[in-house]
């Protein structure tokens, strides 16, 4: 039986009024090179332009807390 991990990308979020931008997490099923730059659904449920020069999880304060807890 073999066992399928998932893969994580990370994405930023535009800010809207009061609520900051923040690094989100995308479940990629494709090569990175398809989704750079692509506005993809969050783990969270958010929209986020996917960055393939940033990895998953990102070494950063702003990062949505839900996509942290979904991932793990």
């Amino acid at each position: 039986m073999m066992l399928q991990t998932s893969v994580f990308a990370a994405a930023r979020s535009r800010a809207h009024g009061p609520t900051a931008a923040l690094w989100h997490a995308v479940e990629v099923h494709r090569p990175p090179a398809e989704v750079d730059g692509a506005c993809e659904l969050t783990l969270c449920g958010s929209l986020a332009r996917v960055s393939t020069e940033e990895q998953w999880p990102v070494a950063a304060r702003d990062v949505c807390p839900a996509c942290a807890v979904l991932t793990r």
